[in-house]
Order: structure tokens, then sequence, then C-alpha cells
């Protein structure tokens, strides 16, 4: 698709893609950077370190939407890995700490370059079947939605206002639920610094990567790398071309892999562990309310990558904010944030009722947070749930 550039600079024809563009990004950026810093820290970054993954991610995702989307001219937005981070926070630290983190991130974008380049895995990993690897995420995710419960009970007067926040959102005005709750805890964490002795970090406030050089080990190989790259795959890439097949536009999958796994490969010594094509937030600069004409509305997904850049500068700043929170409110926010992710895990889970048992099996192994040789539980769930495929399937 082309437009005119005469098109594009017109005041009138630009504002509306322009202003959506932003809400992506906004929207893109509050909802779930609380679930990538908790992911981070989960599988041993420091606080440094995950701002300056979040910082990694921020950048490598802009850069990749500049390009795809004025190259191609289609609203093609860029994201990290929501359900990736969500599934590193229920990793924890596996053999070889950080590093060996930093090497798995690596190999995804290493594996998600390869798929592009060689359509075999693209259609291997399309072979997984979709319930079980929904119900592996919704496993994942799980503890993580619990959490908002948990913390209400231990500290009701820092998460209950986060929570109503939330919840009054999400009866007038859901997209914005998850940023204005975010907001809220930001309230929270003002008011605990101006009544306590606390104080912020000033030093952290500037953006900086704090590169780390990567270790391999098969702990982590097997117990971050796969997981990760599977859940991308099935929850984000491949879903986030249905999206933009079902506004019209058909992705260039070939290049969209490969920048996206060059953007993953050159982030992850930052700490970046996945970014992937947009799903839910797609729709946001893809639909006709980005702009009635189609051909114009790459401008959106252009002006989300120039948001990022700007949002890239306040990640050090977020992440020191967040990580000054009183003890239950960030998790409260990243439960939040995932709910609406777990509810269509589930549904799609437990949709086919030929799958109902590998699933159910898949999501409580992957729940249990069991570690078995080192190695998390997501691998393990999905290896039980295609076992007991094939010995449901063969006694049918």
């Amino acid at each position: 698709m082309s437009v005119p550039d005469s098109d594009v600079r017109s005041p009138d024809s630009a504002a509306q893609p322009i202003s959506a563009g932003i809400v992506t990004a906004l929207v893109g950026f509050t909802s779930s950077f609380a679930v990538v810093l908790t992911g981070l820290t989960a599988v041993g970054a420091n606080s440094a370190q995950a701002a300056s993954g979040l910082l990694a991610l921020c950048v490598t995702q802009a850069l990749g939407m500049l390009w795809m989307s004025r190259h191609y001219r289609m609203p093609i937005t860029l994201a990290w890995s929501t359900p990736g981070a969500a599934l590193l926070a229920g990793a924890g630290t596996v053999s070889g700490g950080w590093p060996a983190a930093v090497g798995a991130f690596a190999v995804v974008g290493a594996a998600v370059i390869l798929t592009g380049l060689w359509p075999r895995l693209g259609r291997l990993i399309a072979a997984i079947p979709p319930a079980l690897a929904q119900a592996m995420l919704a496993g994942v995710l799980l503890p993580l939605c619990l959490a908002p419960v948990l913390a209400l009970r231990d500290a009701p007067l820092a998460v209950a206002p986060v929570v109503l926040v939330w919840l009054v959102l999400q009866r007038y005005s859901p997209r914005w639920a998850v940023p204005a709750a975010f907001a809220a805890a930001a309230v929270v964490i003002a008011v605990g610094l101006v009544s306590g002795s606390d104080t912020l970090d000033t030093s952290a406030l500037l953006p900086r990567l704090d590169v780390t050089a990567p270790a391999w080990t098969w702990q982590a190989m097997i117990g971050i790398a796969i997981p990760l790259y599977i859940v991308t795959m099935a929850s984000q890439n491949i879903p986030g071309t249905a999206v933009m097949n079902s506004f019209g536009y058909r992705v260039p999958w070939r290049p969209a892999m490969l920048v996206t796994g060059v953007g993953t490969l050159v982030g992850a010594p930052a700490g970046g562990h996945a970014i992937n094509l947009a799903a839910i937030s797609a729709a946001l600069a893809a639909a006709p309310s980005a702009h009635p004409d189609p051909r114009k509305r790459w401008v959106a997904a252009f002006t989300a990558g120039w948001a990022y850049l700007v949002l890239a500068a306040c990640s050090a700043a977020v992440a020191t904010l967040i990580a000054a929170a009183p003890e239950g409110v960030v998790e409260a926010v990243a439960g939040l944030a995932l709910l609406g992710t777990l509810g269509g895990a589930l549904a799609s889970a437990l949709d086919d009722v030929r799958e109902r048992e590998g699933a159910v099996v898949t999501f409580l192994i992957a729940a249990s947070g069991v570690s078995i040789l080192g190695i998390g539980s997501a691998f393990w769930a999905l290896v039980a749930g295609l076992i007991v495929r094939v010995a449901v399937g063969s006694r049918r």
C-alpha cells in the first residue's frame, strides 16, 4: 500500500493516525511494563539490568516499527513479548543466573531469524496444538494473576486504590484500565515516599544500557529459550498476523521475522528478552478508528515508533519508581494487566473438547511452578501435555 506524501503532510489527514499511534504506544507501554520488569528480575536481573532491558525493548521495537511501517506502508506494530515476560516471572533463576538468561534471549532471537529464513520451522511451531500452547501460557499466568488477591490481603491500604481504579475503568473505558491502575500505583508510591523515610535513587533516573556478556547453560536453553520462543511465536507472532489480516493487511512474514529476530538478538545483551509482532495492540493502529482510509493507517504505527523512543527515555525513571513501590503494589498492577490474557488463554485451551485432557494437564503442571533438573515448569507442562494428547488420541 502507498500513499502520496502530500496526504501525509496534510494536518487534517495526519491528526487522526498520529493520535492513534500515540495511544497505541502509551497503552502498550503502561499496560505491561510492570510485567516485563517483574519477569527480568525473576530470572536474575538487578534493578539496573531490568531497567536496561526495558530500555532495549523500547528502542529495538521502535526502530523496527519505524522501518517496517514506512517501508511497507502498513500499520505494522511491534511489541515486547508480554506472555514471554510472564513466563520469565514463573521460570525463576536458572543455572548460570542472569548471564544464562541473556544467552537464552539471544538464542530466541536467532530462532526467530531462522523461522524467517526456514519456513519449515514456522510450520513446526504452527503444528503445536494451540490448546496446549495456550494452556501452558495460562498456567504460567495463573500465579501472577493471583498476586492482586494476595497483595490485597497483605497490604489493603496500598493495593485497594489500585484495584478500585482498575475496576471503575473496566466499566467505563477498559482500554485505559491498566494504565489508570498504574497511575493510581504511582500516587500510592509518591505518598509512601513523602510520608516515609525512603527516597528515590536520583542517579538511576537517567536511562543507560547495562550490557551483560551472555552465557549458555542447557538448563537455560530448555527452561527459558524453548518456552519463550514457543510462547512468543504462538501467542504473539501468529495471532499478530491474524489480527492484521482481519483488517485487510497481509504482513510480510519473512521480513517481520528477520526484523524482530535481529531486534531480539541485538537487544539481548542489554536485557531485552524478545520483541515480536503486536497482537492485541495491533488493532489500535490497524482499525478504522486510526483512519478511515486503510492506506493512511501506517502513519499510526510510524508515530507509535517515535512515541516508544520518547518512552525509552523515561524507562529508567519508571523502573526506579517501581523499585520504590510498597510491597505488593507492582505485583498487583502486573496481575491486573494479565487478567485479559489469562482469560483468553483459558478459553482457547479448553475450547476443543478433544484436546481438553492434555490442556488441563499442561495447565496444572505449568501453574505448579515445579522445577525438575533445573528446568522450569513451562517446558515440562508442554511435554506432559503432548504425552497425554498422544495417549488419549491412541485410546480414541
